[in-house]
């Protein structure tokens, strides 16, 4: 690991001692949330088939045709709407949250609050 800043060896820690508890099963997947300092990527994981069942990121086609506008709270709440339709569309109804050694503040809790508005339950 190249870069060993005091905030990412924090979230690594944090990350490792989150994974031990948290699985995703194929009737509650895992909703794995990733940022950058431009984007944001959510995606659901059935662990047990070691898939991805639905994903979704600033990167994609239909939130870039359907661009929102404002701050990157705002940005990462569509995501969180997208990815709910998306997993909603599918039959995925609950969740697990992985904040992948993030804390629960900002764009990680901006995109689980716009999840739980689109239907998903976690």
């Amino acid at each position: 690991m190249g870069n060993t800043s005091p905030r990412l060896v924090s979230r690594l820690k944090r990350k490792r001692r989150i994974k031990k508890n948290i699985f995703g099963h194929q009737d509650r997947p895992r909703l794995s949330v990733f940022r950058t300092s431009k984007h944001i990527y959510a995606q659901i994981i059935d662990d047990t088939d070691r898939i991805t069942l639905v994903s979704a990121s600033t990167l994609d086609k239909e939130y870039s045709d359907n661009k929102v506008e404002g701050k990157k709270v705002e940005i990462a709440k569509a995501i969180g709407s997208l990815i709910g339709k998306r997993a909603l569309d599918k039959g995925i109804t609950k969740v697990v949250l992985d904040r992948n050694g993030f804390l629960y503040h900002g764009r990680i809790k901006a995109l689980s609050d716009g999840a739980r508005e689109a239907g998903l339950i976690f």
